[in-house]
């Protein structure tokens, strides 16, 4: 199964997800978070996730 993520808008620049899961999230110059574009490796799958459920705002995205 491909998975990505997105990270909509309301994002507040908290960086949990990129601590949590640096190879698939980042913080942008503008101080949000960005996922990556390309599918989710399989060994990163698991704290992508969780990121996303930590994600106090719930922007994250599973597409």
């Amino acid at each position: 199964m491909i998975m990505k993520y997105r990270v909509n808008d309301g994002c507040i620049g908290c960086g949990l997800c990129a601590d949590t899961c640096p190879q698939v999230f980042s913080m942008t110059d503008e101080g949000t978070a960005k996922a990556i574009e390309t599918e989710v490796a399989e060994a990163d799958k698991a704290a992508a996730a969780e990121a996303k459920d930590l994600c106090p705002v719930s922007v994250i995205e599973e597409i």
